[in-house]
């Protein structure tokens, strides 16, 4: 189904949990977020039920955000029933990582097709400072796992921030072309969390470019703007929704775990579908993708969204 603006919305972000087993600094506060009542989250079968709805409309593409999919309770028997529902043509899965390993192949065998790693440091001082919590990540390691399973192609999504992980660009860039995969630096977007100085740790694309003159650019696909280094393997990627706004591109929504349709990540305009017969259901997609903002506001005094990104969907 095309939006307003002539973009086809042909992918939707699932987040099964706002729950997380890390307390990344700039995504959640410190002591975690009020747990949810059971009642309150989508159950499996409501879960399901949207995506045929969104299939319906011509989503071919699903994305499994958190919070962190993993923690959530039958994840692998609720990817097994997404992958059966006609229509969806790519299952993906986006991860911190820490409970993937020995996983891989389980999650091939449910059905998805690859898997997006979030890691926003390869330093384990720097890790454990930014997620806040006691966790080490062997990333070279869940790498090969996932290429052995054929989770493939590999994106790994690091968020930059200034004077914690800026020191660490060239060892992702040099991790990108050990395995040759895409490493992917994502600017840090201004949702509301109180302690956390978006002001002092937002780091543009611009200025990576400019520390970095051996990317050379490759190719812009929607969102990301892809680089690479002469006569070395991998991709270095870039997706800058602050700094260089790309809506006019934009061919997706969010469900959120608590069952609002999001069409634009950073507004806080929501559609509760939770709770939705088939009709009402079909018309609430319609209307949401019908309203698709042509795009954000951020520099428009940037607001901050009201939700923390866990409650959202990565």
């Amino acid at each position: 189904m095309r939006d307003s603006f002539q973009r086809e919305i042909d992918y939707m972000r699932v987040s099964v949990t706002d729950r997380c087993n890390l307390r990344c600094a700039y995504c959640m506060p410190k002591e975690g977020i009020e747990k949810k009542s059971h009642v309150d989250i989508l159950r499996d079968e409501e879960i399901v039920d949207i995506i045929k709805t969104a299939a319906a409309t011509g989503v071919r593409k699903i994305r499994l955000t958190g919070g962190e999919p993993l923690v959530r309770k039958g994840i692998f028997d609720l990817i097994k029933r997404i992958r059966a529902v006609e229509g969806i043509e790519e299952l993906v899965l986006t991860t911190n990582g820490i409970l993937l390993k020995g996983r891989a192949k389980e999650l091939k065998a449910a059905g998805i097709d690859r898997v997006n790693l979030s890691v926003d440091s390869l330093e384990e001082k720097t890790y454990r400072q930014i997620v806040r919590q006691d966790a080490h990540l062997d990333v070279e390691s869940l790498i090969r796992e996932l290429k052995a399973a054929s989770l493939t192609p590999i994106k790994l999504n690091c968020v930059l921030l200034k004077g914690l992980n800026d020191d660490e660009i060239g060892d992702f860039i040099d991790l990108a072309a050990r395995h040759d995969i895409t490493v992917r630096f994502i600017e840090l977007m201004p949702f509301h969390h109180e302690g956390f100085r978006y002001e002092t740790h937002f780091l543009a694309k611009d200025d990576v470019l400019r520390e970095h003159p051996e990317l050379v650019f490759v190719k812009k696909e929607r969102i990301a703007e892809y680089y690479a280094i002469e006569g070395k393997k991998g991709k270095i990627g870039f997706i800058d929704p602050v700094s260089h706004k790309f809506c006019s591109f934009c061919n997706r929504i969010r469900l959120t775990a608590d069952g609002h349709l999001k069409t634009c990540l950073l507004s806080d305009k929501e559609f509760l579908v939770k709770g939705l017969e088939k009709v009402a259901l079909q018309k609430r997609f319609e209307e949401a993708i019908r309203t698709k903002p042509p795009e954000h506001a951020l520099e428009k005094g940037r607001e901050r969204q009201k939700r923390t990104m866990n409650r959202i969907g990565g």
